[in-house]
């Protein structure tokens, strides 16, 4: 069995859902977990924002605009049948339930059930077209299998026997739709798995029933060898081991959810990234063999602070890394980049809610400057570090400011650090030192 994942895009409108319907209706088993329909997520949660800053009127009437999109899908979609009917009533109470949620906006569980609902509304409406064109189709609701425990982890037992449970205890289908991104909580609230988590989801569910492929389907052609955004001359990758595809993915690959990768990597599982409009292209396969030592790609993240940290000892300040990374820990926020010397510390952060909080402890035994509006440019491939031709890397120093380089901490990435305004030139210098072979000499 495999597990097909289909983002907001490929479900964004009537048309892309009857392309989607022609890649998955072959004859054989699967599981299809979809993305809410592109810009329904954004909507819902700018509802959130305008309900929780007591803007009631506006919200309602972004409701009542979202709520005649659907109708028009609908319309769109089904022609007057009993059927049809019922996708019109599922959709009418959906909305009446936001209109109730944002009259209590300060209720506990507010934002996760709004934008829960989504997702529901994709794969209901899926799954109700799929029986118009007499594909036998089950619908599995995420909620009732999908959890993650209190440290916001899988919680891979439950999961598995409840995914199999629900699989085993009604009419066998050849297609069972889910939902990505939503999920309970380990007290059976409502919750998620943050932006992009549909992918996740995939795996997940891949990982728990032993899938033979996971398939990431969405509206480009696999991982690229840089942002194609800012880049003209890419390329999809044909290939990359789970290593490479995690690192791409945490550092800036807005294709991949960044922990989609992990359960599949687990379970030895094939992750495949395809393009829902031109379902024919290879796209990118994801395994475990790591093939062909060099850098193979560049992606970047954006919205970084830097974090310089000096002592206030001088030199051998015995305990002052372990005093930092405990007040990162205490505050729950991770370390994306970090260079030492003998009196100082740098490192970055993309996770800046308890910025305030950490400087003022951190400020109790040394001195801290913050640069902020920085970006982590990174190059992953097999080896880098050790491969003859990392060297071109280094000419972009003659041409960008760099504030901090990671070089050596991992041998499938290199990654630095360059203000934010700099980042489209950087892309496009490396894309020219790197995979052009200019004479750099």
């Amino acid at each position: 069995m495999n597990v097909l994942k289909f983002g907001g895009t490929s479900v964004g409108s009537v048309a892309n859902m009857h392309m989607v319907k022609d890649i998955i209706v072959d004859g054989k088993v699967k599981i299809v977990v979809l993305s809410a329909m592109s810009g329904t997520t954004n909507a819902l949660v700018e509802i959130c924002r305008l309900a929780v800053s007591n803007q009631l009127e506006k919200a309602r009437f972004y409701v009542s605009n979202l709520h005649h999109d659907y109708k028009n899908v609908v319309d769109e979609m089904f022609e007057e049948s009993a059927l049809k009917k019922e996708v019109s009533n599922y959709v009418s109470l959906i909305f009446q339930e936001l209109e109730s949620l944002i009259l209590m906006p300060s209720a506990f569980l507010f934002y996760n059930t709004m934008v829960s609902k989504g997702e529901l509304l994709s794969t209901f409406i899926f799954t109700c077209f799929l029986k118009s064109q007499h594909v036998n189709v089950r619908l599995l609701p995420a909620l009732a299998f999908m959890r993650i425990d209190k440290d916001g982890e899988p919680d891979a037992f439950y999961i598995k026997q409840n995914l199999e449970r629900l699989i085993d205890g009604g009419l066998p289908a050849t297609i069972y739709i889910t939902q990505g991104f939503i999920c309970l909580n380990n007290t059976g609230d409502i919750s998620n798995l943050e932006r992009g988590g549909s992918d996740y989801s995939a795996t997940i569910i891949g990982a728990a029933l032993g899938a033979s492929e996971v398939q990431i389907w969405t509206d480009i052609d696999g991982l690229h060898t840089n942002d194609p955004r800012f880049v003209t001359d890419t390329h999809a990758i044909s290939n990359l081991s789970f290593d490479e595809a995690a690192e791409l993915a945490y550092f800036g690959a807005k294709i991949l959810h960044p922990q989609t990768v992990m359960p599949a990597q687990r379970a030895n599982i094939p992750v495949r990234l395809k393009n829902t409009m031109c379902p024919e292209s290879y796209g990118t396969l994801i395994n475990s063999n790591a093939s062909e030592k060099g850098i193979k790609a560049i992606a970047a993240k954006d919205a970084i602070t830097a974090i310089k940290i000096k002592s206030a000892r001088m030199l051998q300040s015995y305990g002052f890394l372990k005093k930092v990374f405990e007040i990162f820990e205490k505050y729950e926020t991770s370390i994306d980049m970090i260079t030492t010397s003998e009196i100082a510390i740098s490192l970055t952060v993309d996770r800046t809610h308890f910025l305030t909080a950490i400087v003022l402890e951190l400020e109790q035994f040394s001195t801290v400057e913050i640069d902020q509006d920085q970006s982590i440019v990174c190059l992953v491939g097999n080896q880098i570090v050790k491969h003859k031709d990392t060297f071109r890397f280094f000419q972009i120093l003659q041409d960008i400011s760099v504030r901090m380089i990671s070089y050596g901490g991992s041998n499938n990435n290199i990654s630095i650090l360059v203000h934010s305004q700099d980042k489209i030139k950087t892309l496009q210098l490396l894309n020219t030192y790197v995979f052009r072979r200019v004479n750099v000499s």
